[in-house]
């Protein structure tokens, strides 16, 4: 047995906001779990510390999947963010923990390796076609295989997804919700545009993808997808939001462009119908949003019985403790895809020291037993939060953007 003798939460803001939790054993051993929810962080911070870590004080930390269990059935308020990203970071930290233990990098203990390295991709974006192809040259140049392309819309003022920091991204922009002006039409004519250029400048051998961020109707996105055919994207990503499973199905009737969704989803339930009836190619659910380690090996694997590949969110909202944990189980699980890799800042790597590395487009968590993170919890304690919020959508009459 593998005592649990103590957990505490700690928030950090280097930058930005994260929430790690970790957790003691009473043979000394620790893991680290990531608990950060984009513009929620407290919430999660409050659901642990409150509800979560005093049912974990003497359990044995090797049964997994025995906790993980009782804290998902075991509560009668079940899914939703809060309460996934709370139960992925006690699951990430006794994946690290029992690795630790095992005096092995966790891949290992997942079923070893299947391939040499996970395939990233970078961010381009920038306020004008040009500017976007120009930053995609930079990250082609520092070995990027795939690359998404987001550039700002003619007519409108801002565009989520396009930044000044072209290399640390940051979406969570002011104390209370920035709200932007959106316009469909302009933003479907735009587009195509983008990657009729990228293309000339990119040729063929770079992966391009694309994110809607669930800004259109399902025959909107149908519309985007079969005139984005012409340029063979990766991915079309976020086309519409998928609350309602099915309309994905019409999207799919109309377009062969490759279809991605879910790194707002929470659990297996909310992918179940989009798997089972092929309607997407890829699930993008993450390792802190949807239940840990051990969920996101079950979403994967019923995935994998439909042929559709994984390409987890890794935006710069997820800590080095989740980016790590998702290296570890995109490298052991045969139909990984593509794993998101935003860069982190300097400030956040500091406090965060890791083991993963990069090189030639691809990424490795490396041989560090455990998951190869760990929080330096001095430096963190010089980073106090700062509220922040995502930005929120209306459309050019000023009505809120329903989806």
């Amino acid at each position: 047995m593998l005592k649990i003798k103590d957990a505490r939460v700690v928030v950090t803001c280097p930058g930005r906001n994260f929430v790690t939790l970790r957790i003691e054993t009473a043979d000394g051993v620790y893991g680290l779990g990531d608990a950060t929810l984009n513009g929620r962080e407290l919430a999660v911070a409050s659901y642990l510390t409150d509800h979560v870590i005093p049912c974990l004080i003497g359990r044995d930390a090797h049964q997994i999947e025995d906790i993980w269990q009782y804290l998902y059935k075991g509560a009668y308020w079940r899914r939703g963010p809060v309460t996934m990203s709370a139960i992925a970071a006690v699951d990430m930290a006794l994946w690290d923990i029992k690795a630790k233990a095992a005096n092995m990098p966790l891949y290992q203990l997942l079923g070893g390796a299947c391939r040499t390295g996970v395939m990233v991709y970078g961010h381009a974006n920038g306020q004008t076609v040009e500017e976007t192809v120009e930053e995609a040259l930079k990250y082609r140049a520092m070995g990027y295989k795939a690359i998404r392309l987001q550039s700002g819309v003619p007519g409108l003022p801002s565009t989520y997804g396009v930044s000044k920091d072209k290399m640390f991204y940051e979406p969570a922009d002011g104390s209370l919700p920035t709200e932007n002006v959106w316009s469909t039409a302009k933003y479907l004519r735009a587009v195509p545009q983008l990657f009729e250029a990228a293309r000339l400048v990119l040729g063929e051998e770079v992966h391009l993808l694309h994110d809607v961020h669930h800004r259109l109707t399902p025959i909107e996105a149908a519309r985007l997808g079969k005139s984005l055919e012409p340029y063979r994207l990766f991915w079309m990503e976020d086309p519409t939001p998928a609350e309602n499973q099915e309309a994905f199905r019409l999207i799919r009737q109309h377009t062969t462009t490759p279809l991605a969704v879910g790194e707002v989803f929470n659990s297996i339930w909310d992918a179940k119908d989009l798997i089972q009836n092929q309607l997407i190619d890829y699930i993008r659910a993450t390792v802190v949003h949807a239940g840990g380690i051990t969920h996101l090996r079950r979403i994967a694997n019923l995935a994998d019985l439909y042929q559709i590949r994984t390409g987890c969110h890794g935006a710069t909202d997820l800590s080095p403790v989740t980016m790590a944990a998702a290296l570890h189980v995109g490298l052991s699980i045969p139909n990984f895809g593509i794993q998101e890799y935003m860069r982190h800042t300097v400030e956040t790597d500091a406090v965060f020291p890791h083991a993963y590395t990069f090189q030639d487009g691809s990424l490795h968590p490396g041989d560090a037993p455990g998951l190869g993170v760990d929080l330096d919890e001095a430096l963190a304690a010089k980073y106090p939060y700062s509220r922040a919020f995502l930005p929120v959508n209306r459309l050019e009459d000023g009505t809120l953007h329903s989806w």
